[in-house]
């Protein structure tokens, strides 16, 4: 699998390296890339798509530190240059993604044609989130991954997914992508998320297409976080993925590759 070194960091990426127009999906917080992998079927007969692990996650190397929102950032700008010179991109970003994806559109329109926010916020974690996820955290940090999968599955994903009976093998994939987090590198993504500095007042300066996505059963990033950044940026879209959780690339595949389907067709 391909890997660029990004302010000396070691990143694995997926490139399907067809396409006049590029998509490139962030993933969010726990995962890696794969998550995308239905959007990246769906779209990579007429996009070239890219896909990218973050720091500590996935296939990705697990520096001692630039686990902030901001060194992401800076690391999604040496990405997309070294990847896409000349080219202006889409990028989607899922949560911790959508992080990443705002900081850009702000700050760095000129590498960007539009901009996908799912599942995401442009404020600082809820207080009142803090202790249960650092709690969450310093399990994982001494136990592992495999230790806290039975809470954060419903944080992750909807009632509608985990409770359907013909996604069972799906539900398990999912926990076993879960357990493939090391230690080192997620405690301090995780940490880097629970600390971030919010980005709301930044966002009324993005110009760009901008589509937000949001699923109705979304317990992390509820939509009220969604509405709030669709009535801070001018002339976005805001979409609900009906059913969907915090995790509706995967849950809801067909709703949210018809909702990037239509927008980008009214982009290009």
């Amino acid at each position: 699998m391909p890997s660029i070194n990004v302010n000396s960091v070691e990143y694995h990426y997926t490139d399907t390296q067809v396409g006049e127009e590029t998509i490139v999906f962030s993933h969010g917080l726990l995962w890696s890339g794969y998550m995308f992998h239905k959007q990246e079927a769906f779209f990579k007969d007429r996009y070239r798509i890219i896909t990218y692990d973050h720091r500590g996650q996935g296939k990705t190397h697990s520096p001692a530190d630039g686990y902030d929102m901001d060194t992401l950032y800076e690391d999604a700008v040496a990405l997309i240059e070294a990847l896409c010179p000349n080219q202006k991109v889409h990028f989607a970003g899922l949560s911790m993604g959508g992080f990443v994806a705002m900081r850009l559109a702000a700050r760095r329109p000129d590498l960007l044609k539009s901009v996908i926010l799912m599942e995401t916020s442009a404020d600082a974690e809820p207080q009142e989130n803090v202790p249960k996820y650092r709690t969450l955290n310093n399990v994982v940090k001494w136990l592992g991954t495999w230790a806290v999968v039975s809470k954060v599955m419903p944080i992750m994903f909807s009632q509608k997914f985990l409770k359907d009976p013909t996604r069972k093998e799906e539900r398990q994939e999912w926990e076993n992508q879960m357990k493939l987090c090391k230690a080192p590198g997620i405690t301090k993504a995780v940490a880097g998320v629970i600390d971030r500095k919010p980005i709301y007042d930044e966002i009324a300066t993005i110009l760009l297409p901008t589509l937000i996505m949001v699923g109705t059963q979304d317990v992390a990033t509820v939509p009220a976080k969604a509405e709030r950044i669709h009535a801070q940026i001018a002339h976005s879209q805001l979409v609900y993925i009906e059913g969907g959780g915090h995790t509706s690339s995967i849950e809801e595949p067909e709703q949210v590759n018809d909702a990037i389907d239509k927008f980008l067709k009214q982009v290009i």
